[in-house]
Formats: C-alpha cells, sequence, structure tokens
C-alpha cells in the first residue's frame, strides 16, 4: 500500500494496516489536515521510513502515520480523533525531532501515529519588560535569541544546536546554561485526549497585569504536564532572565588523580554563591571541544551582573582557585585575550551564558562531527544522563563506574558535570561509536550497563531514552507514586491515547 505523499490524496488513497479504530482516525485526520500535511506508512516497507535514521541506532519503531498540522488551532481535533477508542495506536508527540541521543523522533511503542508540532513555530507574545514569552513547539532557541537581542531579556539556551526546541527541551527537563529549563515554564497551554484545551500555571490574557508567578492558588497543575503522557502541550510562557551587564567564565584545570578533591573545592565555591547560572566540569575528553588541556579535567564557572561585580567576584574565585592548591591552570581571561589558543571558544561560552547560542553551532560542530541536519543519519551518539550528589566521593564514585562501563565494552565515554546547586549534579555522560559493525550493540550493552550500575549506587537518571522507558518502575522512591500518576493517566486519558510507553 503505497505512502500518501503530497502529490497524492484522491478519494482512493490506501490507509496502512492497522486498526479499524487507527484507519479511520487517520482518513479523518486527512479531510482535517489536507494530505499534504499527513503521511501513511505503507504495507512492506522499512518501519523507520517515515521518521529517518536515529542516530542512537535504536530500532525503528513501526509508525503507522506522521500527522503535521499547520497551526495550534488543529491539535485538539487531532487529539480527540485519536482518544475515542483504545484501538487507534495512540499519539507520539514531537517538536522538532531533535531529541538525539535519547531516539530522536522514534516512539517508545511501535504502531503510533506521530503528531509532529515543528510547524507550530510562532513566539506568540513577547514583553521584555515583564520578562517572559509565549513559545510554540516549534520555536528554537535561535529564533528567540534573535529576537531578544539588543533587549534586556535574553533566552535560557543549552550548548546544543541552535535548531533545537525551547519548549520540547523543556518538558523533558533538559538543562540550558542558566538552569534546568523546566523552571522557565510559568505557564502551559494544553490539549487535553478529550480535544479540550485549557491554560495551566500563569497566562497573558488581555490587558492582564498579574506579575509572573506559575502556581496560583491551591494545587499546581503545571509539573503535571512536564515529562507526561497526560496532554499535549500546543504553547508555553516561559521566563526570560535579565541580561547581565558584565560576564566573565573563569576556567580551571586539575588532574583527574585530583577529581574527589577538586570537586570539593569548586562545591565550596558554588556553595557560597561566588558563581552563577551552571557551571560545569568536564572530563577530558568532553573538555576537548572547549580548549580544555590534554588528559586535565576543566571547570567553567561563571560569573556575571554589574561590571564592577564581576571584577570582584573573578579575583575571589582566582584567589580561592589558588589557595586550594589542587589546579593546575585558573584562567578569567581567555574570552578576551586573543593570544589564547582557545579563545575563540571561550568567547562562544561566554556568550552561551550571556543568552546568544552559537549560531553557527561551531562548538556543536566540535562535539559531533557534522551538523544539525546530518547527526541523524552519519553520527552515532547516545546519552545516559544520571542525577549524583555533589561531593568529591559522589563523583569518584561515578568515575570508577563510567570506567568499569568502558573496560566492559570498550566503548568510549565522556562526561559533563552540570551543578545545578551546591548538593545536585546532573551528569552528562556521552559516548559516541561508528554506525556500523558492532558498534551500536556495543554502545546499547553500555547503556544497559550504566542503568544498573548508577542504579545500583543510588544515582538515578533524570531523563530515559526510548528503549529504557520501563526504567521510571525501577527508580522511583515510592510505588504509591507511581500508582498515584497511573491513576490520574486512566482518567484523563482511560484509553491510553498520548505517549504510549513513554515514561509509563
Amino acid at each position: 500500500m503505497p505512502e500518501l505523499s503530497a502529490a497524492a490524496g484522491g478519494p482512493d488513497v490506501l490507509l496502512p494496516p492497522g486498526s479499524a479504530a487507527q484507519r479511520e482516525a487517520l482518513e479523518a485526520a486527512r479531510r482535517l489536515l489536507g494530505p499534504q500535511r499527513v503521511r501513511l506508512a505503507g504495507a512492506e516497507q522499512d518501519p523507520g521510513r517515515l521518521l529517518g535514521p536515529n542516530a542512537s541506532l535504536f530500532r525503528s519503531r513501526r509508525v503507522a502515520a506522521v500527522l503535521r498540522p499547520s497551526g495550534a488551532e488543529q491539535v485538539p481535533a487531532l487529539v480527540e480523533l485519536f482518544s475515542r477508542s483504545t484501538e487507534s495506536g495512540g499519539l507520539h508527540v514531537i517538536s522538532t525531532g531533535r531529541n538525539w541521543g535519547l531516539g530522536s523522533r522514534e516512539p517508545a511503542q511501535d504502531d503510533v501515529v506521530v503528531l509532529d508540532l515543528g510547524d507550530l513555530d510562532r513566539v506568540r507574545e513577547l514583553d521584555v519588560d515583564a520578562g517572559w514569552a509565549v513559545v510554540e513547539p516549534g520555536v528554537t532557541q535561535g529564533h528567540l535569541s534573535r529576537l531578544l537581542a539588543h533587549t534586556p531579556r535574553m533566552a535560557n539556551v543549552t550548548v546544543s544546536a541552535a535548531a533545537t526546541s525551547i519548549l520540547g527541551n523543556a518538558l523533558d527537563r533538559g538543562v540550558a546554561l542558566r538552569g534546568q529549563r523546566t523552571e522557565d515554564l510559568v505557564g502551559l497551554e494544553v490539549v487535553l485526549p478529550g480535544g479540550e484545551s485549557v491554560t495551566v500555571g500563569w497566562w497573558p490574557s488581555g490587558e492582564r497585569t498579574a506579575p509572573v508567578y506559575p502556581h496560583g492558588l491551591g494545587p499546581s497543575t503545571l509539573p503535571l504536564f512536564v515529562q507526561s503522557n497526560l496532554a499535549v502541550v500546543t504553547a508555553a510562557a516561559i521566563r526570560l532572565p535579565a541580561r547581565p551587564e558584565a560576564l566573565r567564565v573563569v576556567r580551571l584545570s586539575f588532574p583527574p588523580a585530583a577529581l574527589a578533591e577538586a570537586t570539593d573545592a569548586v562545591r565550596r565555591l558554588v556553595a557560597q554563591g561566588l558563581t552563577r547560572g551552571v557551571p560545569r566540569i568536564f572530563d577530558a575528553a568532553a573538555g576537548r571541544a572547549y580548549g580544555g588541556a590534554e588528559d586535565e579535567y576543566l571547570v567553567h564557572l561563571p560569573v556575571d551582573g554589574t561590571a564592577e561585580s564581576v571584577e570582584a567576584l573573578t579575583k575571589i574565585l582566582t584567589a580561592e582557585a589558588h589557595r586550594a592548591r589542587v589546579f593546575t591552570a585558573i584562567s578569567d581571561s581567555d574570552a578576551t585575550d586573543t593570544a589564547t589558543p582557545h579563545h575563540e571558544v571561550a568567547r562562544l561560552v561566554e556568550r552561551g551564558y550571556a543568552g546568544d547560542p552559537d549560531l553557527a553551532d561551531t562548538v556543536f560542530r566540535t562535539k559531533m562531527g557534522v551538523g544539525a541536519d546530518q547527526v541523524d543519519s552519519e553520527a552515532g551518539f547516545a546519552f545516559f544522563l544520571p542525577l549524583i550528589p555533589f561531593s568529591g566521593k559522589a563523583v569518584a564514585r561515578a568515575s570508577r563506574l563510567l570506567d568499569d562501563v568502558v573496560a566492559a565494552t570498550g566503548v568510549r565515554l565522556s562526561a559533563t558535570l552540570h551543578l545545578l546547586s551546591g548538593d545536585l549534579i546532573d551528569c552528562v555522560v556521552a559516548m559516541k561509536f561508528p554506525r556500523h559493525g558492532e558498534a551500536a550493540a556495543r554502545a546499547h550493552r553500555a547503556l544497559d550497563l550504566l542503568h544498573g550500575s548508577f542504579a545500583e549506587a543510588g544515582f538515578p537518571p533524570y531523563r530515559l531514552d526510548i528503549d529504557h522507558a520501563d526504567r521510571r518502575d525501577a527508580t522511583a522512591c515510592d510505588p504509591g507514586a507511581l500508582a498515584l500518576t497511573r491513576r490520574l493517566k486512566a482518567v484523563l486519558d482511560p484509553n491510553g491515547a498520548l505517549a504510549p510507553g513513554r515514561y509509563r
């Protein structure tokens, strides 16, 4: 049976095999969107044809169709169509589809319909005085940052590609340079499985002058829709941080043997409020893209504020770093000293902390080896994302666990520590591998081993790839809490229409 293309669309178009309820919903979706916005799977085609390859080489799921609405106003009717019956197969929602390392566009289960919200790319409202914007799922960090250029506000950007979705990353609890993006969310426009559209949290309306405050009165429902399969999010109100008047990043280096001692020294600086945003520690492999010294860890400590406060805090940070007697290099001028070999990358890092993403993806290309449009087709790449306590002892243990996996599998790993507070670290473990031979199988085995050993150590993941979606049960601290979320799912989505298997 042929795929429905933009050139097709007559009444005799054949729908893919599946349940009668799914075929009925797809035919109604085709009438609603127009044939050019519905792509159907053929009867015997490669299951990955509709979505294309994924960088992690996870198994391509069977996908019945891809629906790409042109506007948010079409989404409620689509959601209602696929929530009528348990036989409809369910909807897997993507924004720009660049969830690299965790599955890209792939759903967790087979035989679903992908709802691609990439064309919902409007910045609906922007208030630089009050510090908020309303963005749709297809709005990228490059798009928003360009709108905010030369204003007193900035976007909280990641070090990923400029063409990645702000909202998609925030809803999966991604971490950016100013903090975890979930904390940027102040309101959501959500479509419930029955097709009802509601806003939760804070939302602009008319001449509303209420201050931006996401919790409201009574129970706060906004968090229900983060890392959630309870609704489809079609827009979000997000905070826009104030742009600092001045910013500098202090760079430190230390040898692997000093990992525990150096971590505790950095923790003291973070806990005492001497650094802002999200400081980072890179192992030697991860730090290479940032000009780190061979076989040494690299630390980025951002400082911002007024010019005078930045100057004072920088002096304090460098003095404390010298006093610790554990760092082999201490510098606060790499971004301004053009004679420094890694001047350009240091300048890009400081711009990122100030809300200006690297629109040319210079550092991203260095890390990935390809541009954003080639990652899924040419790169081999997977992520493991655990949380660990911010202590030298815990970080050293996590490093030993990584070494054990390298020894067992031969997979090349790199680790970046995002210092979220004086007590908490988001550890980003990246593995790059060739796309041929047994390399992908070894990487997937490494993922399995990492999930097992880190869970045993008490270091749970905070995001999951599609092949480990069931790990939520294994890492839950209370089975009763899981049961509560499943009761909510049964009430709001009794037919399991949304994101089957994702964070189940």
